[in-house]
C-alpha cells in the first residue's frame, strides 16, 4: 500500500469515528467528493488569479480575514480525481491557520469569506502545490467554513504605547476598550476559571505571550493571574473581545525575570468554566 493510500484510508477511518458512522465506508457520504468537483457551476466566482469559488452557506457580518490574520476553520479537501486530501473533521476540531502560510489559493479563498460562511474553492495547481515533489498534482477542491479570525499576534496594535482617548478606565486603574461585543450575559467572578484566547505585548510592540501562536485557548483561574488581568476579565461577558492596558503596579510590579512596565493584552472571553 502506498503512503498516499495509507493516509487516505486513515483519514476515512478517522472520519467515520468522528461522525459516529458504522458499517461500510460508503455510509460517510458527507465526505465524498462534491458532484461539481471537476466542473464548477456557472454561478461560481472566478478571480483574476484563476481561483474559482462559490458560497455554499452565507455567513454573518462583514468582517473578513486580513492577509496576516490567523483564522479558525473547518475544511475538507479533495484532489482532482476525487481522493480525500485532508480534513479537520478527521482531527475532531477546527484548525487555526495563518493566512499567509496557507496554500496561495486556499488563503485567497479564505479572505473572500465572512465569519460563519461556508464556501467551495477550486484551487488550480499554480495556486496549490505548484508541482512540488511528493505533493498532489493538479487542481484541489476545498469546502471551507470560516469559524473566526484573529489579528496576527506578531503585529502589535497601533495603540500599544498607551490607551487611546476612547478607552475606559476601571476603578482599579486599568484601561480597557471593547473590540468585539460579547454574545453572553455572564461575567466571571474573582475565583472563576475561564477559557480565553489572548495575546500580550510590551509597549515597544514586542509580543511576549499568545495562545493564538500555540493554536489552543488557555484555561486560567482569575485568582492565578496578575491583578489587572483578572480585573479586566471581570468587566467582560462571554464572547467579548477587549484590549487591556495594565500598568506595572497591577502587572508584575518589577518582579525579577518578569516583564516590566505597562502590559497590553487582547483577550477573548470564550466561556466561563
Amino acid at each position: 500500500m502506498t503512503q498516499t493510500r495509507r493516509r487516505t484510508v486513515a483519514l476515512l477511518l478517522a472520519l467515520m469515528t468522528c461522525a459516529g458512522a458504522r458499517g461500510a465506508l460508503g455510509q460517510v457520504s458527507v465526505y465524498a467528493p462534491p458532484p461539481d468537483l471537476k466542473s464548477p457551476p456557472a454561478d461560481a466566482e472566478k478571480s483574476a488569479s484563476g481561483l474559482i469559488s462559490r458560497v455554499l452557506n452565507p455567513g454573518s457580518g462583514t468582517e473578513k480575514p486580513g492577509a496576516d490574520d490567523v483564522i479558525v476553520v473547518d475544511y475538507t479537501g479533495w484532489t482532482a480525481d476525487g481522493t480525500l486530501h485532508d480534513s479537520t473533521y478527521a482531527r475532531g476540531k477546527p484548525s487555526m491557520v495563518p493566512v499567509n502560510r496557507a496554500l496561495k489559493g486556499w488563503g485567497e479563498c479564505a479572505r473572500l469569506m465572512v465569519i460563519a460562511e461556508k464556501r467551495r474553492c477550486w484551487v488550480p495547481e499554480a495556486l496549490a502545490y505548484a508541482g512540488a515533489a511528493n505533493r498532489p498534482k493538479g487542481m484541489l477542491v476545498f469546502d471551507i467554513e470560516l469559524r473566526d479570525t484573529y489579528p496576527n499576534p506578531t503585529v502589535a496594535p497601533s495603540d500599544v504605547k498607551g490607551p487611546p482617548q476612547d478607552a475606559k478606565r476601571s476603578p482599579g486603574g486599568i484601561f480597557y476598550k471593547v473590540l468585539r461585543p460579547g454574545t453572553g450575559t455572564r461575567s466571571p467572578r474573582d475565583r472563576d476559571k475561564v477559557v480565553v484566547h489572548y495575546t500580550g505585548w510590551l509597549t515597544n510592540g514586542k509580543v511576549f505571550d499568545s495562545s493564538i501562536t500555540r493554536g489552543e485557548p488557555a484555561t486560567l483561574g482569575l485568582d492565578e493571574v496578575i491583578k489587572g488581568w483578572g480585573e479586566g476579565l471581570m468587566l467582560m461577558v462571554e464572547g467579548e473581545r477587549a484590549r487591556l492596558w495594565i500598568p506595572q503596579a497591577l502587572a508584575y510590579k518589577g518582579e525579577s525575570g518578569m516583564q516590566r512596565g505597562m502590559l497590553v493584552f487582547d483577550v477573548e472571553l470564550i466561556r466561563i468554566e
